[in-house]
């Protein structure tokens, strides 16, 4: 369709920095929302994505749904304590208005890679942790709550969104108790409507949202004379509102990525033995073996079944800790590289392949950069990567035995984004199509994407798995002036997006979005339009 998000599962959308509203892209960017009408490239409203009578000092605005005329901004405020739920309604002209916020009682929800909501249909999806004191004197004071903001609110204005028979006792020992709540909210109606379901179990987590379910997978750690030893468990919780189920597990997987709900009604999960789920930046470092768990979704039951070690296929153990994972078609493919840290010459011993259904055996495909994204191209996939000096694009073909075609070098350059959202691949048809990625200059490392713009997207077209440069749209560094920003300074989720709308292809590079057209094989700029924020033109 028109989804310009490049998400884990079709029909399962991801909170983003922008998304589509009939004729108009909507942009999230520094505590502001803004709207451009994509027939003429004009702006068109902006405001703040926050109440009028909200202070947004200690407060992130992360990221952004739409669903039908009302949107929704996800952030977390370290002062209001919970993730905060901005609601605004959008008009057909793109005009914005604000409607009201609500507080979501939490823990911090941030991850270097995963996204903290979902929205399938008129269902808005969170999972959030909650960190339990036991000895506290109100316990009740930490369970998943929800209030509506007004001047002056309360602590105790919160109103419980989970009775006690939606709250599931620990099935394990652990060091420390959380409330692991999964969140349903009705987007339909204009006063937010919640219910929540919560399991109790140890700290660390890493979640999956599939069609159907959220999985939740903790871990801790139990002493055994000198030895500190993992314990897993991963929970199924379904999306329909009945009740939860368990496996007992081993490992921990890296990412969402490191999971797949495939038709054939089974989990699939690349676990290692050394990982810490994606919580905060634990999913940027990482060790010890790798296998993969592969179970059916009718044996998950009350936690007291363990699954048995012919369900975990031993894999190759790869060098590297900035550890990248994805399943395209029928293989789970990883790799190493140089995520948030400097770009690095070492080739990290190539990429992974192995077909999930364990038909055949691990094969190990050769590559002259390391592997820092993998991406789906239809049925294929690509790698992209750096040497520490030249960005590489190696396109994988994933037939009965996967091996590496003709790849494409971008020389003197470096991803200008790690976000998942950062890449966008457009087909064509089963084995063509268009790729935006947006690209910086040689030898930047990964975290300074987080206060540095990206100097351009770039454009490839895939044919059979042979990509031909279309161009690049650049940034103008003039178009970023000072916008006098109050909430979320730092571009936490990228600020750079490749965008195919409509059979148009755009760049969104800051508070720049630069529309180019094909010309005899190459991208041009036709227009382009800033929609940095003026003080004036700011409206509550």
């Amino acid at each position: 369709g028109e989804s310009v998000t490049n998400t884990q599962h079709a029909g399962v959308d991801e909170g983003g920095i922008v998304k589509v509203h009939g004729d108009h892209l909507v942009v999230l960017r520094r505590g502001r929302l803004f709207t451009v009408r994509t027939s003429d490239l004009s702006p068109v409203s902006a405001v703040d994505a926050f109440g009028p009578d909200i202070d947004p000092g200690g407060t992130w605005y992360d990221e952004m749904l739409i669903g039908q005329s009302t949107i929704v901004v996800v952030g977390y405020s370290y002062s209001r304590g919970g993730t905060e739920l901005g609601l605004f309604d959008i008009s057909d002209s793109g005009r914005l208005k604000y409607r009201s916020t609500y507080h979501l009682r939490s823990n911090d929800y941030y991850s270097s890679r995963n996204y903290a909501s979902r929205l399938i249909g008129d269902k808005l999806i969170f999972y959030t942790p909650l960190y339990l004191s036991v000895g506290d004197e109100d316990p009740f004071r930490s369970f998943p709550a929800l209030r509506k903001w007004r001047k002056g609110v309360k602590d105790t204005d919160f109103q419980r969104i989970v009775s006690a028979t939606r709250i599931y006792r620990p099935i394990q020992k652990s060091s420390s108790l959380t409330l692991h709540t999964v969140t349903v909210c009705d987007l339909a109606k204009r006063d937010l409507q919640c219910d929540a379901t919560a399991v109790l179990g140890p700290a660390g987590r890493v979640f999956y949202v599939s069609p159907g379910s959220v999985f939740v997978w903790v871990t801790d750690y139990e002493q055994s004379g000198e030895r500190s030893l993992p314990r897993s468990f991963v929970y199924r919780m379904p999306l329909d509102g009945s009740g939860p189920s368990a496996l007992e597990t081993a490992g921990s997987p890296v990412d969402q990525f490191s999971f797949l709900e495939d038709p054939e009604g089974n989990l699939n999960v690349l676990v290692r033995a050394d990982a810490a789920g994606d919580g905060m930046w634990n999913a940027e470092v990482t060790g010890g073996d790798v296998a993969m768990m592969r179970v059916k979704l009718s044996s998950f039951s009350d936690g007291a079944d363990k699954v048995p070690a012919s369900r975990y296929r031993a894999l190759p153990k790869p060098q590297g800790y900035t550890f990248q994972n994805r399943f395209v078609g029928k293989h789970l493919l990883y790799g190493t590289g140089s995520g948030w840290g400097a770009p690095e010459q070492n080739e990290r011993g190539g990429l992974v392949a192995y077909r999930y259904d364990g038909s055949t055996e691990a094969l190990k495909l050769p590559l002259t950069h390391g592997v820092d994204r993998i991406e789906a191209l239809g049925s294929d996939a690509v790698v992209v990567g750096t040497d520490g000096k030249d960005l590489h694009f190696s396109p994988i073909a994933l037939g009965q035995r996967p091996s590496v075609a003709q790849r494409y070098t971008r020389k003197n350059a470096s991803q200008g984004e790690l976000r998942s959202h950062g890449f966008f691949y457009k087909p064509i048809d089963e084995k063509s199509g268009f790729l935006g990625l947006p690209v910086a200059e040689a030898g930047r490392p990964g975290y300074e994407h987080l206060t540095q713009g990206s100097a351009s997207v770039l454009f490839l077209r895939n044919d059979l798995l042979r990509f031909s440069e279309l161009g690049t749209l650049g940034a103008k560094p003039e178009a970023n002036p000072d916008d006098g920003c109050r909430a979320s300074c730092v571009d936490w989720y990228g600020n750079a997006r490749p965008l195919f709308l409509k059979g148009r292809i755009f760049a969104l590079l800051g508070y720049e979005l630069v529309e180019g057209e094909l010309e005899s094989g190459r991208i041009k700029e036709t227009r382009r339009v800033s929609f940095a924020p003026r003080r004036a033109q700011i409206a509550q």
